[in-house]
């Protein structure tokens, strides 16, 4: 096969159908068809997710990742890059990412409708990489527009997009699509140059988002189908224009992605375990676990074919789990594999396509428990790819026995784009709300407790919602109920005392932080979100009750545990600022303000620093403090107050 000749499948028949469905004059000749597919891909995937240029931020992560992250909104600079590239905050290990939402902030600020049409965009590249490593790979161009149609507009694929959160998923997507096409460019004619062009792709994609780590597994799947580099498929089954080679060569060529692949795992097993991800009450028992995660095969192939009640969050099952689920998705698994293996020498693709699915979800299955999710939307935005190639590739060969009639295809193929496009249109109008969003995972949480009423995390994740929701009286019970199943649970702890302390029963509060801060002895740094909130809380009762010493000791374990909370450095502020110590509450307010500025705590400052006879830069705060006060007096009646309790 000549090289012009690329972009045409590998046998009489395919290429048969092809000459039928291309019109052969102008801007509709054969030669421009590809064009012209990745023309439409573009527009239905911009006309179906353009309404996400008007959402807002999510009260979910997004806080995490830009609206309350100081190293992001400062935009790109060499301090960001230093942090991002020593960060585990949110539990990963992923600068490329930082960097990414860094650079929005650069050019956009906070103007959320601008991040999301960077995600958009992002998944517009998506999905023309797909459609182009996979035409470019198989030759067939109409097959490879359906896999990439499909991931354009599938509904499990509307969280990636639509949450901002979830850059690094689009991220690690396209770094991953990326290798994979330069491995395609690397086994045509291999040279160490283009091989450390893969490894050099590859590793960006982990420093997005480490759920690529599988690419070295895909690869060897590429080399049996379609690349054909191995001597296992028969003549004209498929690619012929790579030289093949044995399993042990293809595999040792793997090993300086697999040793990538190995560092990434490491990493981010730290990452997620001094977050405490990985840790705590919530981590089951490895048979639970492992029967949790052959029910979520079979949950997410469900899924995939009938996308309904989507949702932000699927409680885990714990231990309510029934035995017979997990050993009837278990034989389904099975009997799958088994009738893809048996026809692989007749149907590759099935084979690939199977075991890119099962292999690409293993490290987000839930084997290795990270949070209190069964399973997520956003972890079958790479796999599922693996389900669009079997599916594509073997009714096209069905119709092309069956000699269906080319309208029926086109009709086939357009109707089931569009019942896609319907469920991923409302899927999305639904992440335009905070409360449409919190009102599902509350709906999906009540459903959980019914089958399991003793999961103390049901009841967490129940009140979190309820809290989303601003419904706090609602959420209280919930706590309670954790803390009674569970009392050593530091969230419910934490936001009972929390409760407590905004009704002003300052003694019923602290009598809850101090559980939290005596539970949590022996794993501080598995526990310093809970724990740093415990001590700022803790620091702002003792505030109130005019032991000031107590309070300043609390505010300063908070900033040691969580030095990205302004509200701890600012109690630390006001603590030192009444016992004198000047500079101690300059770093301090600074500090605060750093990561979230407003205008009386530049009044604050401003007194600090006049105090302490810096005239000229407390002028300057307080002029900061004009220019971004909307009520000065206000601001500054609040400010005196803080600094007289």
């Amino acid at each position: 096969m000549t090289r012009s000749s690329r972009a045409v499948p590998h046998n009489r028949h395919s290429r048969r159908l092809l000459d039928q469905s291309q019109p052969r004059n102008g801007i509709l000749s054969p030669g421009n068809f590809p064009l012209l597919l990745g023309v439409g891909l573009t527009i239905i995937t911009v006309v179906l997710y353009w309404p996400v240029g008007t959402h807002d931020f999510l009260n979910y992560d997004d806080d995490i990742y830009v609206t309350s992250n100081p190293h992001v909104q400062v935009g790109l600079h060499w301090n960001t890059a230093k942090w991002a590239a020593t960060s585990f905050r949110a539990s990963n290990w992923h600068p490329l990412t930082w960097m990414s939402h860094a650079l929005d902030c650069e050019m956009f600020g906070l103007a959320a409708g601008r991040h999301h049409q960077v995600n958009l965009l992002l998944h517009v590249m998506a999905v023309l990489l797909l459609f182009w490593v996979l035409q470019r790979a198989t030759g067939y161009v109409g097959r490879s527009a359906m896999v990439a149609a499909l991931f354009a507009l599938h509904p499990m694929n509307v969280e990636s997009v639509a949450w901002i959160a979830e850059r690094k998923n689009l991220l690690s997507m396209i770094f991953f699509l990326l290798a994979l096409g330069a491995y395609d460019w690397y086994a045509r004619r291999p040279a160490t140059g283009r091989y450390l062009t893969v490894i050099g792709l590859y590793a960006l994609g982990l420093m997005a988002k480490p759920q690529v780590i599988t690419l070295p597994f895909v690869l060897i799947l590429w080399d049996y189908w379609p690349l054909n580099r191995t001597h296992l498929l028969a003549a004209g089954t498929g690619n012929s224009q790579y030289q093949k080679t044995s399993w042990l060569k293809l595999l040792l060529e793997k090993l300086p992605l697999m040793l990538l692949s190995a560092a990434s795992a490491v990493i981010t097993i730290i990452a997620q375990y001094e977050s405490g991800s990985m840790t705590g009450p919530h981590w089951e028992p490895l048979t639970i676990r492992a029967e949790n995660a052959l029910v979520a095969y079979v949950r997410y192939l469900g899924k995939a074919f009938w996308p309904s009640d989507l949702t932000i969050l699927y409680p885990h099952p714990g231990s309510s789990l029934q035995m017979w689920h997990a050993v009837a998705s278990l034989l389904l698994l099975v009997a799958v594999t088994g009738l893809v293996i048996s026809v692989r020498n007749r149907r590759p693709y099935l084979l690939v396509g199977w075991f890119w699915f099962l292999g690409t979800l293993v490290p987000m299955i839930g084997i290795v428990q990270v949070g209190v999710q069964a399973m997520a939307d956003r972890y079958a935005y790479l796999p599922f790819v693996g389900l669009f190639i079997m599916v594509c590739w073997q009714i096209s060969e069905w119709v092309e026995r069956s000699n269906v009639h080319l309208i029926w295809r086109w009709a086939a193929s357009v109707t089931v784009l569009l019942a896609l496009a319907v469920v991923a249109r409302r899927q999305l109008d639904r992440w335009a709300d905070n409360n449409l969003l919190w009102w599902k995972v509350v709906a999906a949480e009540t459903r959980a407790l019914q089958s399991n009423p003793n999961s103390w995390v049901n009841e967490d994740v129940l009140g979190h919602a309820f809290l989303k929701l601003g419904e706090i009286d609602e959420a209280m019970p919930h706590f309670q109920a954790a803390a009674t199943i569970n009392p050593n649970d530091a969230d419910s702890n934490v936001n009972l005392g929390a409760y407590e302390q905004r009704h002003d029963d300052l003694s019923g509060a602290i009598k809850y932080y101090q559980k939290v801060i005596a539970t949590t002895q022996s794993s501080p740094r598995q526990n310093a979100q809970n724990r740093g909130q415990a001590f700022s809380n803790i620091g702002y009762a003792f505030r109130n009750l005019k032991q000031y010493p107590a309070a300043r000791e609390s505010f300063e374990q908070a900033v040691q545990l969580n030095p990205d909370d302004a509200r701890s450095w600012l109690g630390l502020g006001l603590m030192a600022q009444k016992a004198s110590d000047l500079p101690t509450a300059i770093q301090a307010y600074r500090q605060a303000l750093g990561i979230e500025p407003f205008d009386w705590g530049y009044l604050l400052l401003a007194k600090a620093l006049q105090d302490a006879g810096r005239q000229d830069e407390a002028l300057t705060s307080y002029r900061k403090a004009g220019t971004i006060s909307q009520n000065l007096e206000r601001a500054q009646q609040t400010a005196d107050n803080a600094l007289t309790k």
